[in-house]
C-alpha cells in the first residue's frame, strides 16, 4: 500500500493525508444520523413495548434539532472534501506534470532515442490524468473505506462483540481474493498500456505521414499497421475488463456478505432473546453506511491499480538521473576535442579518437561527406549526449563537469531544420531572451534580415506561425531563428548547416544575417557548400569519424587532399546544366 501511495503521490504520501483525513471527517460524519436515528427509534420502541414509560418529547425535539444543524455540518464537511481532495489533486497533478516536463529537460538526448514520441506523450497526458482522477476520487475514499471499518469495528465490538465478528468475518476473504489477482491486474494493465502506446505511435505515424499516404494511395486497408493497432488495443481493453471484472466483482460480494451472516446470526439471537432489537437495527444502520463506502472501493479496486502502474510509469522517469556537473566555463576559452570517441550505439562508434582545438573568437567549419560526424561534433559540444571516451574542454573545464544550464547559457544553435512553437512570431523570438523588450526583438529581427517581411504580415510580431512555423517558409524561419540568436547574444555560435535548403534569394538575406550574428564570435559551423567557408580561420574535414585534413581553404586547396578534390568537385558542377 506504502508503496502504491508512494507513485500516486509523485514520491511524496503525505501529500495525500489531508484528503484522507477530509474523507475519513466525511464518512464519519455521514455515520451519526444513522446513530440519531436508531436512538429515535430506541425511544418510541421502548415507550410502545413497555408500559408506564413516559413519552420523552424532550429527547425527540433534540434529535431532530441535532439532525437540522447536522445537514450545515455534512456540507462542510463534503466542502472541505471537495477542496483537499478534488482541488488538491488538480493542483497535484498540474505541477507535477511542470516538474517532470523541467526533469525531461534536464535529462541527455539519448534518453529520448529510447522512448517512443507517443509513449512519453501519453505519459505526460493519459498516464497523469488517470492518477490525477484516482488521486482526487479514489485515494481519499480508499483510506477511508479501509480506516472506518476499523474503527467502527472497535467501537462496535464494545456493543456487542457476535455482531461485529459476524458483520466482519468475510472481510478478509474479500481482500485475500483482490491480493491473489494482484500479479493478473499487473500483467493485463502492461499489456493495456503498451496497445495503447503502440496505438498512438500508429496514429501518429498515419497523420504525419497524410501526404505520402495520400499520395501512394495507402488508406484503409492499405495502412495495415493503423488497423491491427486498434485491434489489439481492443483486444487489450477486453481482456482487461472482462477478466478483472468477475474478480472484481466476486471479491464486493464476498465482503459485502458480512452483512447477510450478521443479519442471519442476529436475527437467531433476537428470537432467542440475547440481543435487543435496538442494537440489531444500529448494527443494520451502521453496516449500511460501512459497507457502502467499502463497496464503492472494491468496485473500483481495477482503476486504482491500473492508476498505480502508470504512477509508476511516471516514478520511473523521475528517477533518471539528469547530466550531472557543476562547474562553469570560460565562454572566451579555446575549445578543445581530446581524442573524443562516441557512438549513439556503443558497437557502432561515430567519432573515432577525434582530437582538434578551436581557438576563441574564430570560425571553425566542419566538412566532409554524410555521416562523417560533423553534426554529433556539435551536438557534443552542446553536451546534448556526453562522451563514452576522451574529453571535451572549454578553457580549463570539462563539459562531464560543467553545470548544463550554465553551458548552454554561453551557447546559441541554429539548425537547419529550424522548429517554431506555435505561438506569435514575437514570441519566438523572445525565447532567445525571456525579458526582452519589444525594441529589442526588432532590433534583433533587423539585423536578422526579417523585420521586412514580419511587417508585412497581417499582425505583424504578433502573427501566430501555427506548429512548427507551418504557415511561414523555410528561409523566413531560419531567418527567425538568427534573430532569436541574435537575441541572446552568446559568445559560442553552433550552426547546422543553415543555408543548406534555400534558395538563391533567401541564402543571401540569411548569409547576411549570419555575419551579422558571428561578428566576434567563437563559431562552429558545418557546411556543404564550401562557397560560403572560404574565409574560415580554419577548416577541419572528417572522414568516418576522424579528422583527415585541417587547414585554412588556401592550405588545403594547395595540398591537392579530400579537401581540395570536394572544391574542385563543387566547381564544376556550379556550371553543369540540363540539354
Amino acid at each position: 500500500m506504502k508503496h502504491y501511495l508512494t507513485n500516486l503521490s509523485g514520491g511524496n504520501p503525505r501529500t495525500l493525508i489531508p484528503s484522507a483525513l477530509a474523507a475519513m471527517l466525511d464518512g464519519v460524519v455521514k455515520i451519526v444520523p444513522a446513530a440519531l436515528l436508531a436512538d429515535l427509534f430506541h425511544t418510541m420502541y421502548t415507550f410502545y413495548t413497555e408500559p408506564g414509560t413516559a413519552w420523552n418529547t424532550w429527547r425527540l425535539w433534540m434529535v431532530a434539532a441535532v439532525l437540522i444543524i447536522w445537514l450545515p455540518v455534512s456540507y462542510a464537511a463534503y466542502s472541505l472534501l471537495y477542496n483537499k481532495a478534488y482541488r488538491a489533486a488538480y493542483s497535484l497533478a498540474a505541477a507535477g506534470r511542470m516538474s517532470l516536463a523541467e526533469h525531461l529537460r534536464r535529462l541527455p538526448l539519448g534518453y529520448f532515442g529510447k522512448r517512443d514520441p507517443a509513449d512519453m506523450t501519453n505519459l505526460l497526458l493519459s498516464d497523469y490524468a488517470q492518477v490525477e482522477h484516482t488521486i482526487s476520487h479514489n485515494v481519499p475514499q480508499l483510506i477511508s473505506a479501509v480506516m472506518l471499518p476499523l474503527l467502527a469495528f472497535g467501537g462496535l465490538l464494545l456493543l456487542d462483540w457476535r455482531m461485529a465478528l459476524a458483520m466482519f468475518v468475510a472481510v478478509p476473504a474479500g481482500l485475500l481474493l483482490l491480493w491473489l489477482t494482484d500479479a493478473l491486474q499487473v500483467r493485463l494493465s502492461e499489456g493495456h498500456i503498451r496497445a495503447k502506446n503502440e496505438a498512438a505511435n500508429r496514429l501518429q505515424e498515419y497523420l504525419s505521414g497524410i501526404q505520402e499516404i495520400k499520395a501512394h494511395n495507402m488508406g484503409g486497408k492499405r495502412f495495415e499497421r493503423l488497423r491491427l493497432a486498434f485491434d489489439e488495443l481492443r483486444q487489450a481493453s477486453i481482456r482487461l475488463e472482462g477478466l478483472m471484472g468477475p474478480l472484481i466483482l466476486g471479491a464486493t460480494l464476498l465482503t459485502r456478505s458480512g452483512m447477510t451472516i450478521m443479519i442471519a446470526a442476529g436475527s437467531s439471537w433476537l428470537a432467542g432473546g440475547t440481543l435487543s432489537l435496538t442494537v440489531f437495527l444500529l448494527f443494520l444502520l451502521v453496516g449500511t453506511r460501512i459497507f457502502d463506502p467499502l463497496t464503492a472501493v472494491l468496485m473500483n479496486y481495477g482503476e486504482i491499480r491500473y492508476s498505480a502502474y502508470s504512477a509508476q510509469r511516471i516514478m520511473d522517469i523521475r528517477r533518471e538521473q539528469p547530466m550531472p556537473g557543476t562547474g562553469s566555463i570560460d565562454e572566451n576559452g579555446a575549445i578543445v576535442f581530446d581524442q573524443i570517441t562516441f557512438g549513439y550505439r556503443p558497437e557502432a562508434p561515430v567519432l573515432k579518437e577525434l582530437s582538434f582545438t578551436i581557438p576563441p573568437q574564430s570560425i571553425t567549419a566542419l566538412v566532409g561527406p554524410s555521416g562523417s560526424g560533423k553534426s554529433t561534433v556539435l551536438r557534443l559540444l552542446a553536451r546534448f549526449w556526453d562522451v563514452q571516451q576522451g574529453a571535451i574542454r572549454i578553457g580549463e573545464q570539462t563539459l562531464e563537469q560543467a553545470d548544463t544550464e550554465q553551458l548552454l547559457s554561453h551557447m546559441s544553435m541554429v539548425f537547419q531544420d529550424v522548429y517554431l512553437f506555435q505561438d506569435t512570431i514575437g514570441n519566438n523570438i523572445r525565447i532567445g531572451k525571456l525579458d526582452a523588450t519589444q525594441a529589442e526583438i526588432e532590433e534583433a529581427a533587423r539585423r536578422a534580415c526579417c523585420h521586412e517581411f514580419i511587417s508585412r504580415l497581417p499582425q505583424g510580431y504578433d502573427t501566430p506561425v501555427g506548429e512548427g512555423g507551418s504557415t511561414l517558409s523555410g528561409g523566413e524561419k531560419q531567418r527567425i531563428s538568427i534573430a532569436r540568436a541574435l537575441l541572446k547574444n552568446a559568445s559560442i555560435i553552433l550552426l547546422d548547416e543553415a543555408t543548406a535548403s534555400l534558395d538563391p534569394e533567401n541564402e543571401a538575406e540569411v548569409q547576411q544575417a549570419i555575419n551579422e550574428l558571428v561578428a566576434s564570435k567563437t563559431v562552429i559551423m558545418i557546411a556543404h557548400r564550401l562557397m560560403t567557408i572560404q574565409h574560415a580561420d580554419k577548416i577541419l574535414f572528417l572522414e568516418q569519424g576522424r579528422l583527415v585534413e585541417e587547414g585554412t581553404h588556401d592550405e588545403l586547396c594547395s595540398q591537392a587532399g579530400r579537401y581540395a578534390s570536394l572544391w574542385r568537385l563543387q566547381q564544376e558542377a556550379a556550371g553543369w546544366q540540363l540539354k
